[in-house]
């Protein structure tokens, strides 16, 4: 058998048929190769059995990968996503458990390109609860049980609500997102000199004097009252909050705080969701 290690590396840099090509080179490993790996990789912190497992199971991500491709974006986008979550999945498989790294991954894959997806995805900047997300993975599978349609109806969108366990008006809502279409606010040069794009149309009121002392005082009231408000959570809620929702840059998963502070995924959500609430309460009250 050959082993991973003897195989080139693949780059995502380049032609994704030829990654896949050469992902798709790597053997698969027995199941007593695979714990022999994790084990050298956990008990001795040996590296390369590490790298070997993932190279193993890239054609795993390469597959999930695909099944996402529906949302315009880049292929080898997804696959260096899926690529993170199948690191994460290595670094925390336990092969005492009697689960197989395949059956493991596949959920720390998914996380990760979901994650992407709704970082990147303009229409569903706003899918951030656990029922939302899961109508904007499944509603495209839902109505393709319906043939020949391009928009539900209000029957067909009650069913479909029926089996996702949300709202029929959510899944309506969700619906037209997905069929919206983006629209040039500035017009082609080939319109001529004397055409009117949208943007022409678009007043700009940022710089009118009251409009700036308005903005100016209700930052210094927001920033204050968001200080308190802060102020008033627990060290732990405090700072899930502030890595989830205030991060300068990309904000933390909610994977990555329950690594953090050693609990499951579903407790940090819960823990976000309180203190949001806490704050909302706050907020309003001031």
């Amino acid at each position: 058998m050959t082993h991973a290690l003897a195989l080139p590396v693949p780059s995502a840099i380049g032609n994704i048929d030829a990654y896949i090509q050469v992902a798709n080179r790597y053997p698969m490993l027995s199941e007593a190769e695979e714990i022999r790996l994790a084990e050298r990789f956990h008990n001795d912190g040996d590296v390369d059995a590490a790298r070997e497992l993932v190279l193993s199971h890239l054609r795993l991500v390469i597959s999930i990968a695909r099944g996402y491709l529906g949302y315009g974006l880049p292929h080898a986008d997804l696959i260096q996503e899926g690529n993170i979550g199948l690191m994460k999945a290595v670094k925390r498989f336990d092969p005492t458990r009697g689960v197989r790294l395949v059956s493991f991954a596949m959920h720390w894959i998914k996380a990760e390109i979901h994650e992407y997806i709704l970082k990147n995805w303009r229409l569903v900047k706003v899918a951030t609860t656990k029922a939302q997300r899961k109508l904007f993975f499944n509603l495209r599978g839902q109505k393709a049980t319906y043939e020949g349609i391009d928009t539900l109806s209000g029957t067909q969108a009650g069913e479909v609500a029926a089996r996702l366990g949300v709202k029929r008006e959510e899944v309506i809502e969700m619906e037209t997102r997905l069929s919206g279409r983006d629209l040039a606010l500035e017009g082609s040069p080939d319109d001529g000199d004397e055409a009117f794009a949208p943007i022409d149309y678009l007043a700009d009121s940022r710089y009118e004097p009251t409009r700036v002392l308005e903005d100016k005082a209700q930052a210094r009231l927001h920033d204050e009252g968001l200080h308190e408000a802060l102020g008033a959570l627990d060290p732990r809620s405090r700072r899930i909050v502030e890595a989830r929702w205030l991060a300068d840059g990309d904000a933390s998963t909610l994977h990555e705080l329950a690594a953090e502070f050693d609990v499951s995924a579903e407790r940090i959500r819960q823990i976000e969701v309180k203190a949001l609430q806490k704050m909302r309460g706050l907020l309003t009250a001031a």
